[in-house]
């Protein structure tokens, strides 16, 4: 065995990434390919009465321009097809009617030999339009509210336990307020990118996604052609945030396109495009309630939520997923509300749901501590959940006190004045504030193969992803550890559906899903190594127990015995072959939902058993009872503000995050995503919004010049620290997902820290200047 997993090892693609050897989708350069260029929508609702594209096609270099009047038949995606991707607008096949539904909506793209030619084709073409009164407004639509049966994401929309209203009634202490979250968008470095080329009967794609495997299934199934004559390669993602997680039409309009014109073509979104055809996160209205007695007990908690999706598909930011599990109550209710309007569909963004619930939630339970006079962090303490109360199960591991003792002193919290606006620096008034962080653990079935060389090197493969976060390195790190052999020697081979398939890169469960696999199959090779030298009178391992003999710097040997041993590459020649391979296969899932919805937990047990009978690999099921166990990760933020009283501007100066994710995998990619999370999370709490056209329902913040985030310049000093305590129920390596926790509690500590500085309490997102002043 080697000792790598854990150490902050810099990442192993890092050079190929700032010399410009990493090719990212768009960055293929396929021979004899067109450009293509989305044409989109410029109402909001109503029917295409004509589109004129003669004029566009004898635009110089134009090859074609398709529409709906010819292009390919799709077949809807088949929900019930194991292993298929989501696609994000199930009542919206592309480019198959006449129907508007948002502006914004692709309705034509314009092949051409150049992209300038195709970029200013697209501009030519004419279309009239039947116009429709559109629905694009949350609050002037409440009425038309419904409760939805569930969410696609898999989470429950509607959960109560006890009787939350009469014991609000009854409650000592209350707090009952609104708080509102605006649109957010992406907005990935790489915007949604894809090739496509037929070869006769097979298609394959160069695409941008966070499910290879998800994408080449539903491109199978819209497309109607065998999965077997479908490849999607995507090696690098420059990020997605759950964008990508979801197929939108640029990837299946590109196979249509090449169909079309029986060439290869390329597809990129622009940025302005971005905005209006590949997702967000909704809009919410959340009325959070909280009873409790003057010990600051909590005998109620109420979360109502409104939020909205569009109207070819329903998805739900489930704004309360974890209201009912983060804090001990034997009162509970959530629920969720949509309204459907004429919008692009909402889809999942980092942490969706979490993160705008946490918001509300520890907004509300730092105006409760006010109220009672209790500090927030020890308010928390007093409602400290010691298992997951709606399911009556206990947590796989919980360290959350941990979290809050080691954030307040790092913060310097009990320096605090409890009195707010007592405070100042200067002329600067300062705020402290803390909120909790949680997300939950996902694992899902995954397989990988391990093949060991002659020369002594590794090779490991998994149709997973990296989309910007590390996983070629925890994976080779993973690889390496088990099997023994130094980093180095070590290349992990992601982001092709035709590897063993992997994890959906979503909901924060790659590591905990892939990297299992991985291990088990580089053991699974290290096996096959020593059950070759036990059995060999020329080994010097000959006749010894498979049990005595470890590995390690690319030697089998006795553990009692180092000396007695010999290398992989002594093996592997005296037996005249040039590798020896592993795969392996775990079916372990931590949620119910994930057969049912792969966009939510990843490949699905049945089409990872279709693998098995086919490669004839290693099934490892870890037979652990995992039902009684609750899987969730947890975290504490706290920040410093500084705020200032005559511009209302705010400046989070200090921002420091513990966080309780089982085994550190890599510690310098492992804060760099905690601190990309609070990034995130920073930018929701004071800038980050798109705004609508009030007549027309299109973004007006719709390029990076007019929505903000965060640049280099509002960095605070950050300071992240890890628990780093094994979840041995979980995995065998101990680690949970870190993606998205970062993101969920941040935006709250900011919000509570702006109260605490200034005495003014923001409920509506963002808190800019002039909220304050």
């Amino acid at each position: 065995m080697s000792d790598t997993v854990g150490k902050p090892i810099d990442r192993v693609d890092g050079r190929l990434k700032v010399t410009g050897g990493a090719k990212y989708s768009a960055e293929f350069d396929i021979k004899n390919m067109l450009y293509g260029v989305a044409v989109t929508s410029n109402v909001t609702k109503g029917r295409i009465k004509n589109i004129n594209t003669s004029i566009a096609e004898k635009s110089p270099g134009v090859v074609g321009v398709m529409t709906y009047k010819n292009s390919m038949q799709l077949h809807s995606p088949s929900s019930s097809d194991p292993g298929g991707g989501k696609f994000a607008e199930k009542d919206l096949m592309p480019l198959q009617n006449d129907r508007i539904f948002y502006d914004g909506q692709i309705i034509a793209v314009v092949m051409a030999e150049t992209f300038e030619q195709a970029e200013h084709a697209a501009t030519l073409v004419k279309v009239d339009y039947q116009t429709e009164d559109p629905i694009f407004d949350l609050e002037k639509n409440i009425e038309k509210a419904y409760k939805p049966a569930s969410a696609s994401t898999g989470s429950e929309t509607q959960v109560s336990r006890g009787n939350a209203d009469d014991a609000l009634k009854t409650a000592s202490l209350k707090v009952e307020q609104t708080y509102t979250t605006p649109v957010y968008h992406h907005n990935a470095m790489e915007p949604h990118a894809t090739i496509a080329l037929w070869q006769g009967e097979t298609v394959m794609f160069y695409d941008s996604t966070q499910s290879v495997a998800g994408t080449k299934s539903l491109m199978s199934s819209m497309l109607g052609v065998p999965k077997e004559k479908v490849r999607v390669i995507s090696y690098f993602i420059g990020g997605g945030f759950g964008s990508k997680g979801f197929s939108w039409p640029n990837t299946v309009l590109t196979a249509m396109a090449a169909k079309l014109v029986n060439r290869p073509v390329k597809l990129v979104l622009s940025r302005q495009q971005m905005f209006t055809t590949a997702g967000r996160r909704s809009q919410t209205i959340q009325k959070v309630s909280l009873g409790a007695d003057q010990s600051g007990k909590l005998s109620a908690i109420k979360h109502d939520n409104t939020v909205e999706s569009s109207f070819v598909d329903e998805f739900v930011e489930t704004a309360g997923v974890a209201t009912s599990m983060i804090y001990s109550s034997p009162n509970v209710d959530v629920s969720h509300k949509l309204v459907r309007l004429n919008k692009v569909t909402p889809c999942p963004m980092r942490a969706p749901g979490e993160a705008p619930g946490m918001y509300a939630l520890e907004v509300a339970m730092d105006e409760l501590a006010y109220q009672s006079k209790i500090d927030p962090v020890q308010l928390r303490l007093v409602n400290y959940a010691e298992e997951e109360e709606q399911k009556h199960k206990k947590f796989s591991s919980k360290y959350l006190r941990d979290c809050y003792q080691k954030g307040a002193d790092l913060i310097g919290w009990s320096k605090r004045n409890q009195q707010p606006a007592s405070m100042k620096e200067g002329k600067y008034l300062v705020g402290y504030g803390m909120a909790t962080a949680t997300y939950p653990a996902n694992r899902s079935a995954s397989s990988a193969k391990a093949v060991l060389f002659a020369d002594g090197h590794a090779e490991i493969m998994c149709a997973t992803q990296d989309i910007g976060t590390g996983t070629y390195t925890i994976m080779t790190q993973t690889a390496a550890d088990a099997l023994g052999l130094p980093i180095e020697k070590v290349i992990v081979k992601l982001g092709d559906s035709e590897f063993p398939k992997g994890a959906n890169s979503g909901g924060s469960q790659v590591t905990a899903s892939v990297g299992p696999a991985i291990r088990a199959a580089s053991l699974g090779a290290i096996s096959k190594l020593v059950t070759m030298a036990v059995a060999d009178p020329k080994s010097p391992l000959h006749g010894q127990k498979e049990v005595d003999v470890t590995s390690q710097n690319g030697r089998i040997f006795l553990a009692a015995k180092p000396d007695q041993g010999e290398s992989y590459t002594q093996i592997l020649s005296r037996n005249n072959l040039q590798k020896i391979e592993a795969q392996a296969i775990t079916k372990v899932s931590t949620r119910q939902q994930t057969e049912a919805n792969p966009a939510a937990g990843g490949t699905p047990e049945k089409e990872i058993e279709d693998e098995s009978k086919t490669n004839q690999a290693v099934q490892l099921d870890e037979k652990l009872d995992r039902k009684p166990f609750s899987f969730h990760s947890f975290g504490a933020h706290f920040v410093k503000v500084l705020v200032d009283p005559d511009l209302g501007t705010v400046r989070v100066d200090k921002a420091v995050a513990v966080m309780d994710i089982g085994t550190v995998m890599n510690e310098k990619t492992a804060k760099n995503q905690i601190m990309g999370g609070m990034i995130f999370g920073i930018g929701m709490a004071l800038m980050e919004e798109t705004n609508y056209d009030p007549n027309r329902g299109r973004p007006v913040t719709k390029d990076l010049a007019n929505y903000l985030v965060p640049v280099n310049a509002d960095m605070p000093d950050f300071q992240v620290e890890f628990i780093n305590k094994a979840d041995n129920i979980i995995s065998p390596i101990g680690a949970r997902g870190i993606g998205e926790i970062g993101i969920t509690g941040i935006t709250a500590a900011v919000n509570n820290a702006i109260y605490h500085a200034t005495g003014k309490r923001i409920r509506e997102l963002p808190v800019t200047p002039d909220k304050l002043l």
